[in-house]
């Protein structure tokens, strides 16, 4: 039997406009009971929203996240090829894309399982089609270090990176700590880097805008709040 793995985008706001879900999306969805998914409750509430007629209980999901094993990944690749027809949700966004979807994509290419990837809001993406940087040549960082010598030394060595090569860096932080990395970006930053913030991407409150540095120090103290957002700056 061939077994098929398809990659589900969810939204990654609760008022965005679905327009990009269409007939193949639920297609899969009504024809699929075996999920991998990144948060269960945020997977449950989003095929419920659809209604698509499913019954909620009767599918299964397993959890796929940062700290699924090695042996449990093991299970889910036996699992994905009995089931012939599966899911992986991330919690927001495009799974496989800053998110541990993409250890159960590997396990597939290797058995030889078809990975069908579905379009869908990606806030990286969206972020770096919004802030007018360069988009020929990126890279993304993930999360910047926690604590702020580190994180400061780390803008440091990445503008100097992105001054050599023209490459525009993107990264995201755990949303209680947007304040606290944007005073490092401030304070790091030259004054000529551009620096683009993306926050709520999508949402009620969305928010994209890009400034040199020397302009955003000379404006109002901004706070981000506690809402997703994505940091990028070209030196």
């Amino acid at each position: 039997m061939n077994s098929t793995l398809f990659l589900m985008p969810l939204a990654i706001s609760d008022s965005e406009p679905r327009t990009w879900i269409g007939s193949g999306y639920h297609e899969v969805l009504k024809s699929t009971t075996l999920y991998f998914v990144e948060n269960v409750r945020t997977a449950r509430r989003f095929i419920s929203s659809l209604r698509l007629g499913i019954t909620i209980d009767q599918l299964q999901f397993e959890v796929l996240d940062k700290d699924t094993t090695e042996e449990k990944l093991r299970d889910y690749a036996n699992l994905m090829l009995k089931a012939g027809q599966s899911v992986v949700m991330s919690e927001s966004g495009c799974p496989g894309i800053a998110d541990p979807g993409s250890q159960l994509v590997n396990a597939a290419h290797k058995l030889g399982v078809s990975v069908v990837p579905f379009v869908g809001p990606s806030s990286l993406v969206l972020a770096l089609m919004a802030s007018g940087l360069n988009g020929q040549n990126f890279c993304f960082h993930g999360y910047l270090p926690v604590a702020a010598d580190e994180r400061n030394r780390a803008i440091f060595a990445l503008e100097k990176e992105s001054r050599l090569n023209r490459r525009t860096q993107l990264f995201i932080e755990t949303p209680y700590r947007n304040n606290a990395i944007w005073t490092s970006l401030l304070e790091t930053l030259q004054p000529e880097t551009r620096l683009c913030i993306a926050f709520d991407i999508l949402g009620d409150d969305q928010y994209i805008l890009q400034k040199k540095v020397k302009e955003w120090k000379s404006g109002p103290l901004l706070e981000w709040g506690k809402k997703p957002a994505v940091f990028l700056f070209l030196a």
